[in-house]
């Protein structure tokens, strides 16, 4: 099969969806690889790194397209990208669909088949490749929500371990998964006194545990918000609801509640925010101000470190890269059965339900589509 890794547009996006290691393991199952020059310069990978490893390098994003049968990204595909897909394509990147219709509709009139990192699943229920950028993403999460806190930077001015004799910040985590998990073991390592709200009571169980009791676990319920909302000094969002418009969980007038020039991080804006006043928002110009509350709303947290962030994403992406490439969607979909979530557009149909329901567009069955077209 014929594998195409164009540079990432997004702004201010860094990573790549290969590494020249997977070149390489891809090149020895017999497959042509091309990366577009200059893809993995972000990531501190020179052009010479991929031929090296038996990739073509090519000169822009349309040869790319023009060539490969299974398109690797990071990003959701920009405008400029989603016209050069074609119908016999296959599209393996994070899309989140869900609070996109324009996206899911471009992605439908292109007739490709687009795969989600983020909704497939493994034989647990869980999502492995989202999981090492919602580690990237959490850690991130509390970093700059620290950094945000300074007064220059528009914040408190509380530094979050606080000294002797000066109590620590407080750190709410709302969601116990595992953007939450990271969020919350790093305010613990900066010595905050940190708080983690889940409806999960067995997660809150696991959570506890983990933390060894530097944490404190709440259920999470609109009240349980409001009563820490006057005292937190950083608020993060670490909400998900599997392929689904994330829900809110502040209002805007629930903001009154809070500290002037606290900070909220919401690490859900990639699936519309978990917050009511939040807005995409990117690392050149990551904050804005909703009623004397800063947020912090980008929509690519490991971009920021696209070094750790590339190497994790291609672990865990290249087993089901290589079951593509090897066996055509068909063929992969038997090895790996968690893929057929991560299906959400096929031949013009939205086949993931949550992404239907939140684009407000018909739902067809996967099985139904597959059923329709072509033995692969």
């Amino acid at each position: 099969m014929r594998i195409g890794v164009p540079t990432e547009v997004k702004p201010d996006e860094y990573r790549v969806a290969l590494t020249p290691a997977g070149a390489r393991e891809l090149a020895e199952h017999g497959h042509e690889v091309t990366v577009q020059a200059g893809a993995g310069a972000g990531s501190g990978i020179a052009d010479d790194d991929y031929a090296a490893q038996g990739a073509r390098i090519a000169a822009g994003a349309e040869e790319v397209f023009e060539t490969a049968e299974l398109v690797l990204g990071v990003k959701e595909p920009q405008p400029e990208e989603v016209g050069l897909l074609r119908p016999e394509q296959l599209l393996f990147t994070y899309l989140h669909l869900a609070p996109a219709p324009e996206l899911t509709r471009g992605l439908r009139n292109s007739g490709a088949t687009c795969i989600a990192y983020e909704t497939v699943e493994d034989g647990r229920g869980r999502l492995p490749l989202l999981a090492p950028m919602s580690e990237v993403a959490g850690k991130i999460a509390t970093q700059a929500g620290a950094f945000m806190l300074e007064r220059p930077l528009g914040g408190r001015g509380v530094l979050l371990g606080g000294v002797p004799g000066v109590a620590a910040a407080n750190v709410m985590v709302i969601g116990g998964g595992v953007v939450g998990f990271n969020a919350a073991k790093i305010a613990i390592g900066m010595d905050a006194d940190v708080f983690v709200y889940d409806r999960d009571v067995d997660r809150l169980r696991e959570l506890d545990t983990a933390f060894g009791g530097r944490a404190s676990t709440v259920y999470s319920s609109t009240l349980a918000i409001e009563e820490m909302l006057p005292h937190a000094d950083l608020v993060i969002g670490a909400v998900l609801v599997h392929g689904a418009r994330a829900p809110n969980v502040i209002r805007r007038e629930q903001l009154a509640l809070m500290k002037q020039r606290a900070v909220l991080v919401d690490v859900s804006i990639d699936q519309g925010g978990c917050f009511e006043t939040s807005r995409p928002t990117t690392h050149s110009d990551p904050t804005y101000e909703v009623d004397g509350i800063t947020h912090y709303c980008v929509t690519n947290m490991p971009g920021a470190v696209p070094i750790t962030s590339t190497y994790a994403l291609t672990n865990a992406t290249l087993p089901y890269v290589l079951a593509l490439a090897d066996h055509g969607l068909r063929g992969a979909l038997g090895i790996h059965p968690g893929l057929a979530p991560g299906v959400n557009v096929i031949g013009g149909r939205v086949t993931l339900a949550a992404v239907a329901e939140g684009t407000g567009m018909e739902h067809t069955p996967l099985e139904d589509v597959l059923g329709e077209l072509e033995p692969a």
